[in-house]
């Protein structure tokens, strides 16, 4: 299937691995052109090699290395390119814990992150998208946005918060202009945070990381965990001509784990 997106030019947060690389795959091997943003250099270069590599049509890959959460992260991102027909936000989510040991700081650490830099970058672009006739912003969150796994409150609470802003503005006067707002809920994915998080709890419990991660992938009828290749397919759809009619939604990909019929 043609997306009906080569040409266009898209910013990729968190684009050195993981999921948003895997996001950014997908688009530039529809020949979309991607900068891509992250704090690491090393592995922001080693990304962007691999993703000009991986391009069809000609398409540029352009990389920042900056913290997108900082104002100062987002005036170098724009700095280099200002507008954009494509924005997929992502940051790393915060860490697990007891919310009885989480201080203002930390609260307010996570709400920027996960709720209000989304928010900066959607309000940065969407005009200028409107006004060109085409956008497409798809917001990495979580799945536990709708199952809330009770460690993860700051995740649970920073990206409810966004997900309530996403589910107004998507629905104002930027749907009748070719702009679509979307929300993309992850489950359980091979990247370093699953892995760091089976080696925290092999850590805990004594046992083995390989039978950490086998308990876990049993708890999910698909018996496997997904990957940033297929996320981002699912990520690019989003992003295309097909997916005019779809927006203000939650689309949870999590090999079923969800057990809810809504």
């Amino acid at each position: 299937m043609d997306l009906g997106i080569a040409g266009k030019t898209a910013l990729v947060c968190g684009a050195s691995k993981g999921l948003g690389y895997g996001c950014a795959l997908a688009l530039v091997k529809e020949g979309v052109n991607v900068l891509v943003v992250a704090r690491g250099q090393e592995a922001l270069d080693d990304a962007a090699q691999r993703l000009a590599a991986a391009a069809t049509g000609g398409a540029q890959v352009q990389a920042v290395v900056a913290d997108i959460t900082t104002e100062a992260g987002r005036a170098a991102v724009f700095g280099v390119q200002r507008d954009f027909d494509i924005v997929v936000t992502n940051a790393g989510g915060p860490p697990p814990g007891d919310f009885r040991d989480w201080d203002r700081d930390a609260w307010v650490k996570a709400v920027d992150a996960n709720m209000l830099t989304p928010i900066e970058l959607i309000k940065a672009t969407v005009d200028g998208m409107a006004q060109r006739g085409f956008g497409r912003i798809v917001n990495i969150t979580s799945s536990s946005v709708k199952s809330p796994i009770d460690i993860l409150g700051l995740s649970n609470g920073a990206r409810s918060g966004l997900t309530g802003f996403v589910a107004g503005v998507a629905r104002s006067g930027i749907a009748s202009q070719g702009v679509t707002i979307n929300n993309l809920l992850p489950g359980s994915f091979d990247t370093d945070r699953l892995r760091n998080t089976a080696i925290g709890a092999a850590k805990k419990t004594g046992q083995p990381i390989e039978a950490i991660q086998e308990a876990r992938k049993k708890t999910i009828p698909a018996r496997r965990f997904g990957t940033p290749e297929e996320f981002g397919a699912i990520c690019a759809f989003l992003c295309s001509v097909h997916a005019a009619y779809m927006t203000g939604q939650n689309v949870l990909a999590d090999g079923g784990a969800y057990p809810g019929t809504y």
